[in-house]
């Protein structure tokens, strides 16, 4: 969940790493630090408390170095400290490490480590690297095979970069479960943990692959696995520009990322959508119609608003296919030892393509011989390499750690699977091009929920010093409610819980207040009569009501009300979610919160 970069080349190497930390600030922004080295040796270390400005500033002019490594630490292990902060050095400091991850065997390594003359200056676990690869660097061998030596002797995870005073025409670089990416420049090689810190600088990367090692030197790279194996890795092409990863104007990038939303839909549907035999184009799940007839049941994985787009999900594909579908959190598959069975297709959902805890899931569906497939952004990501196959969103870079176009995306993804999926089984043609017509439409219909932002920033202004917010919704409206929740939670600190409409009269009644408004999601449909008879318990228990709809409902019913276009029932829920991620948003600005930068959270989570 942290930053990595590093530089080697005939340049300065601190505008780059100081550049890269601040694109990668959104994976972890409670100290920074970088270190570099020049040809003829030592190393020269600042790190600082606080954000890669904070940093910046501490850097004095003449901290120059043609090679160097830097981070941006979200903490695991010890409190955000000068001290915590990385990069670490041993004892003779010699040996410069940057590390993501966790160390798993950490104070088992330190006491020996402390036995054997090391002096700890730090509580992070990271700092038991530095001197495990100083002790074999001593022993006269190469960087890499002392690189090697170390983490022989690690248990965990890590996705790590070494500098080494006395050869500073190199860095060698890990990964075991937390990415690394090699830049490929012109006799200049850059290394970070997240591409976002590369494009400026180079199109040509490589992926690491977990257990795998890189030597980088200017004029090159060499890979190799933790055994001395070489490998043979070929550069793919980054298409993300670089204006990507600017606010473009907006104050926030979470508000510019709400905005792009038309756009990022249309990527993702581009290509896609067959109006001949309705039904969708999805060559990359590596499924023939034989196969998917097989298919008896659909389990969807991911975390956090990925396992909440897995839920609006598995609505669908049960909806227009007609297969059982359920979506469960990746972070507690593994753990129950969960039964794989044949004919059962797994989905893998994540932004990044990187989340540990999906990741792993995947990894023990595989173990066991089921078929898995990715739902990620991430092109060359860990999960999508992992997979049998899937679908890219292409929904762009997502900056701000809450997730709002990745999310909107994934279920315009999940819509595009029902569909293939319904179309192979029993879906209508007339069902099919109904979908079909009423996908191509969510652009223009996002856009109109879009120009409603100054009137809900006021609504949110009006609801932003309540002590907390209920979010209700039926069948398809809960999981959307539940994303609802997630999202005020996380960018403005205000308590909010989410449950079934149906369920309030079962527990949560107890709690409405005039103190405890309520988000209703009321669409128009089925479940329209019902979903009022639930407001007007509320309003009977003097509760405070903004409804999400299609229509008004009576002013005895909602104190306030968002309307939004009408899609068809499948997919309303994609449009309702709209107005609850601009109401989180404008509800965390008049409260003062760091938008994109939420406390105690960040973008990426490779651990667990």
């Amino acid at each position: 969940m942290c930053g990595i970069v590093a530089y080697i080349g005939p340049k300065d190497a601190t505008p780059f790493l100081l550049e890269g930390l601040a694109r990668l600030e959104y994976r972890g922004y409670d100290s920074a630090g970088v270190a570099v080295t020049g040809r003829t040796g030592g190393i020269k270390v600042r790190k600082v408390k606080g954000r890669v400005a904070d940093l910046a500033a501490a850097v004095p002019a003449r901290f120059k170095g043609a090679t160097g490594i830097g981070h941006t630490r979200w903490a695991t292990h010890g409190v955000p400290s000068d001290a915590n902060a990385h990069p670490h050095l041993d004892n003779a400091e010699r040996i410069a490490v940057v590390h993501n991850g966790i160390i798993e065997n950490a104070d088992e390594l330190r006491a020996k480590l402390t036995a054997d003359g090391a002096v700890f200056r730090s509580e992070t676990d990271t700092e038991v690297l530095g001197h495990l690869i100083a002790a074999h660097a001593a022993e006269g061998v190469e960087l890499e095979e002392a690189v090697r030596a170390a983490l022989g002797k690690v248990v965990g995870t890590y996705g790590i970069a070494v500098l080494d005073a006395e050869q500073p025409d190199r860095i060698v670089v890990a990964r075991n479960g937390s990415p690394i990416v090699l830049g490929i420049g012109e006799k200049e090689m850059f290394v970070a943990s997240d591409v976002s810190a590369l494009v400026r600088y180079t199109r040509q990367v490589v992926h690491l692959e977990d257990g795998e090692l890189a030597t980088v030197r200017a004029d090159g790279f060499r890979t190799f696995t933790e055994d001395a194996r070489t490998t043979h890795r070929q550069p793919s092409t980054v298409d993300w520009e670089i204006d990507s990863y600017d606010t473009g104007g907006y104050e926030h990038f979470l508000l510019k990322e709400i905005h792009e939303q038309p756009g990022s839909v249309e990527r993702t549907l581009g290509g896609r959508l067959d109006e001949r035999f309705a039904t969708a184009h999805l060559g990359g799940l590596n499924l023939d119609a034989r196969e998917l007839r097989e298919i008896r049941r659909v389990k969807i994985l991911g975390c956090g608003s990925a396992y909440y787009a897995g839920e609006m999900g598995a609505q669908l594909i049960e909806e227009l296919a007609r297969i059982p579908a359920h979506s469960e959190p990746a972070s507690e598959f593994r753990y129950r030892n969960p039964v794989i069975e044949a004919d059962t297709l797994y989905i893998a959902v994540s932004q990044s393509g990187e989340t540990y805890d999906t990741l792993a899931a995947v990894q023990e569906v595989k173990r066991k011989g089921g078929r898995v497939l990715g739902v990620v952004n991430t092109v060359g990501s860990a999960i999508a390499r992992e997979c049998d196959g899937g679908i890219y969103l292409h929904a762009g870079p997502e900056i701000s750690v809450a997730s709002t176009k990745a999310f909107t995306s994934t279920v315009v993804a999940f819509a595009l699977i029902a569909l293939h999926f319904g179309r192979i089984h029993d879906l209508s043609p007339a069902d099919g091009r109904r979908i079909v017509s009423a996908l191509k439409a969510l652009p223009d219909q996002i856009r109109e929920v879009l120009a409603q932002s100054d009137a809900i920033a006021e609504l949110a202004a009006e609801y932003a010093d309540s002590e907390g917010m209920m979010f209700i919704g039926r069948v398809r409206g809960y999981p959307v409610a539940r994303e609802g929740a997630q999202k005020l939670k996380e960018i403005s600190y205000v308590h909010a819980e989410a449950y079934p409409a149906s369920e309030l009269k079962h527990g949560p009644l107890a709690l409405i207040s005039p103190e405890l408004p309520t988000v209703a999601l009321v669409p128009d449909d089925e479940l329209l009569d019902k979903n009022l008879t639930t407001l007007g318990e509320i309003k009977a228990r003097s509760g405070r009501v903004l409804a999400v709809a299609h229509r008004r409902p009576e002013a005895k019913l909602a104190d306030h009300c968002i309307l939004v276009p009408k899609s068809e029932p499948e997919l309303d829920p994609l449009l309702l979610n709209i107005p609850l991620q601009l109401l989180a948003y404008h509800a965390a600005v008049a409260l003062g919160r760091d938008v994109d930068k939420p406390r105690n959270l960040a973008k990426s989570v490779t651990v667990e």
